[in-house]
């Protein structure tokens, strides 16, 4: 099974992906780690689409945690048997990113590239509040639940993640 999880900033993306890779034994492949090299260095986009690519194709079962257009989504998306959107509000992932921060202040989370120690700056708050839910991305959003509404699991709050988790363990 093939699993791509897609959605807002600091709505617990990376902690799905590694809840459910330890539940299924299935690689996760952060997008984050691609995108980024040691102190927050963006690595460049070709080196970076090998990089998922490989990972794509060397696993036949995955799970992908992000968003990054350019990192190959349109061929993830496809792939993936289910795609996870994480549609939280806004002070909900304003909330988590914050005690995110609280809780790797000067550490690097095992979802990030080696050196990018955790950080809750204005530009990052910008990102969650406004830019990260500008209307292309939500027209983006909006597209993507039309294209694969047969594969397309939503998720608005803890609840609802913590139900879906549930119910694997019956499935």
């Amino acid at each position: 099974m093939k699993i791509a999880i897609i959605g807002y900033s600091g709505s617990g993306k990376s902690t799905l992906a590694r809840l459910l890779g330890d539940f299924y034994n299935y690689p996760v492949l952060y997008l984050d780690k691609i995108q980024f090299k040691a102190n927050w260095i963006e690595r460049d986009e070709e080196t970076a689409k090998i990089k998922v690519k490989e990972f794509m194709d060397n696993n036949d079962n995955w799970i992908i945690d992000g968003n990054y257009t350019k990192l190959l989504r349109e061929q993830r998306l496809e792939e993936a048997d289910i795609i996870i959107f994480m549609c939280f509000s806004r002070l909900i992932c304003l909330c988590q990113a914050y005690n995110r921060y609280k809780k790797y202040k000067g550490k690097t989370r095992e979802s990030m590239a080696a050196g990018c120690n955790e950080k809750f700056d204005y530009e990052f708050i910008k990102w969650i509040l406004l830019n990260g839910r500008s209307k292309n991305k939500k027209k983006q959003y909006t597209e993507t639940i039309q294209k694969y509404n047969n594969k397309i699991v939503i998720l608005k709050n803890k609840k609802e993640v913590a139900l879906f988790l549930e119910e694997l363990k019956y499935e």
